[in-house]
């Protein structure tokens, strides 16, 4: 059904309507609202509404589905005021956007939908929506992992380590190191309850955490990325996907971000969140540097630099140490992690990896073998190394690092207390 005149004539009582310039430019939400609701709905233009929530009977109704595309965008008061105006009637909002832009949508989420559709919409997607307005608010991943898993209490003041990585050069495996370090120190502890870990995707245009992990890409971490100044616990943690009820996750937002969208100020809210929240988190940090690397940096404890046994990473790394220093900011923070090292009896690639070490006054700090193709296929898979291919090398090497910083970490609260 739908006539505006069903509003106030259907004898069948109306759990919803839907509004929008023309209905009938998105065929398919009708389709999905008659499958869902039979005769029970109705619709209205952007006007009519207006009038229609200002009239106490509109309270009735459960939901409005306000539908809206590229050509709207250019009514976003009104459509902000409908918004507001379902809300103090009670009335719950479901938006349908058909390629709006990702700053209008923020706009309107902000004001209290309490759900988004892409349109064309995927199938049962106006199903899911739909139960989800009944359904109790989803624990987040945090909530999760501390049920199953209680952490000891920290000492009075302390907060989580951080541990960022990030390539010397593009390509020398930063994601892969994050994932499985991640994951390593999210099972480090054989007995016991095991720490609370975050991995946390900064790549905001290329992050491929989401892809090494099998999770989706939400619009929540868009909204949390673009919202620090207001962030609070719930929004935080709300933003966070669950791995295997071991690991937090903060993926990349779902559409290409630039790396300037988020500010110092943003990332430090964000790291101070974090660190209060879990015991370790782990970075996944673009190749490049940009105005928020300096915070990172600093809120770092140990900043690990993956590279590789080449010459674009040997002046990578002496350009960054100088630009370090020229701006006193902490290069010895910075761990090397020698990517795809040679072979133990690959005698002249180990020289050359001493000669590099001596020339750029750097320290390897740890050498990890080149996994081969199963390395690759576990990142295909979503999986873990740890899951996928327990007796990789590569594996192995992570997760004498991941001890390696627990054992560390022990040590530190230890002497806190």
């Amino acid at each position: 059904m739908t006539s505006e005149t069903a509003l106030h004539n259907d004898p069948a009582p109306l759990v919803a309507c839907t509004v929008s310039r023309d209905v009938q430019n998105f065929d398919l939400l009708i389709e999905d609202m008659e499958s869902e609701l039979g005769e029970s709905w109705g619709d209205l233009s952007f006007e009519d509404a207006r009038q229609f929530f200002r009239q106490p009977e509109s309270g009735g109704l459960k939901f409005v589905a306000i539908a809206l595309d590229q050509e709207d965008e250019g009514l976003l008061a009104m459509i902000a005021d409908l918004i507001k105006s379902a809300k103090i009637q009670g009335v719950k909002v479901i938006l349908i956007a058909d390629e709006v832009s990702p700053m209008a949508l923020h706009q309107l989420l902000q004001l209290g939908a309490e759900d988004f559709i892409p349109y064309p919409l995927p199938e049962n997607a106006l199903h899911d929506a739909i139960l989800r307005l009944d359904a109790p608010r989803k624990i987040a991943a945090v909530d999760f992992i501390d049920a199953t898993h209680p952490a000891p209490a920290a000492p009075k003041g302390a907060n989580g380590i951080v541990l960022p990585v990030q390539s010397v050069a593009g390509g020398a495996g930063a994601s892969t190191i994050a994932v499985n370090l991640a994951w390593e120190l999210a099972n480090i502890e054989k007995k016991g309850p095991q720490p609370r870990v975050l991995l946390m995707d900064f790549n905001l245009q290329y992050g491929s955490v989401s892809t090494y992990l099998d999770l989706p890409r939400r619009e929540a971490v868009y909204e949390l990325l673009s919202s620090t100044d207001i962030m609070d616990d719930d929004a935080f943690k709300g933003a966070l996907m669950n791995f295997n009820d071991k690991l937090s996750v903060l993926t990349a937002p779902p559409e290409i971000l630039p790396l300037d969208f988020i500010e110092a100020q943003d990332v430090e809210r964000l790291l101070a969140k974090a660190r209060a929240l879990f015991d370790y988190v782990v970075i996944d940090m673009p190749t490049v540097l940009v105005s928020w690397t300096e915070t990172v940096l600093n809120a770092a404890d140990f900043y690990f630099a993956p590279f590789e046994l080449d010459l674009r990473s040997a002046q990578n790394i002496l350009r960054l140490r100088t630009a370090l220093r020229a701006e006193e900011l902490p290069f010895e923070k910075l761990r090397f992690l020698l990517n795809r090292a040679p072979k133990s009896m690959d005698l002249s690639a180990k020289a050359r990896t001493k000669r590099m070490a001596e020339n750029l006054e750097i320290s390897v700090d740890v050498q990890f073998p080149d996994g081969g193709r199963p390395v690759r296929d576990s990142c295909d898979q979503g999986l873990p190394l740890g899951i996928e291919a327990t007796k990789n090398p590569l594996r192995k090497e992570i997760q004498k690092l991941a001890a390696s910083i627990h054992a560390h970490q022990t040590e530190q609260l230890e002497a806190a207390e």
